[in-house]
């Protein structure tokens, strides 16, 4: 099956092993960090401005994702036990069908929203239990580019470049 990146109006991603390399660092203290990549927020920029609405969902409820939803000026939902509910209240909120919804995600709590979206995709580290899930799988790694990998796809399928 061809997937129609032109299609996709809404883009979710998970965060934890998506916008980061599923490690986190933690200091003496508890204060916990993580790594992201710069060059997912330029591709997340551009697909915005082409009207693509993007939205973080997130089963932890963490600073971090607040911090890093903030720097990228999206909203986060955090605290998700229950990511096919997620996704069916954003689709009527948004008046976006599933069928134009991407979900970029990397592990098992992903699943449920892998099977009523549009355009389940993967990144390239993924859990194999969830590839039979995916109709796409990036070349790139949670955190290291896989959210940019995707937002160009639709960036490039949407101004035919």
């Amino acid at each position: 099956m061809k997937l129609e990146f032109n299609q996709i109006k809404l883009l979710i991603l998970d965060f934890d092993g998506v916008l980061t390399d599923n490690s986190v660092f933690v200091n003496e203290e508890g204060v916990e960090s993580v790594k992201c990549n710069r060059s997912d927020g330029i591709g997340i920029s551009r697909i915005k401005k082409l009207g693509i609405k993007v939205v973080i969902v997130s089963t932890e409820k963490n600073k971090v994702v607040s911090a890093r939803a903030k720097k990228l000026n999206l909203e986060s939902i955090q605290g998700v036990d229950d990511k096919y509910e997620v996704v069916l209240k954003l689709s009527k909120e948004l008046d976006i069908p599933l069928a134009k919804i991407a979900f970029l995600g990397n592990d098992i709590n992903d699943i449920p929203a892998f099977e009523i979206v549009g355009f389940p995709i993967a990144v390239a580290d993924c859990y194999l239990e969830v590839e039979p899930y995916v109709n796409y799988k990036t070349k790139s790694k949670g955190g290291e580019g896989a959210v940019r990998e995707v937002c160009d796809l639709i960036y490039f399928a949407m101004t035919n470049i």
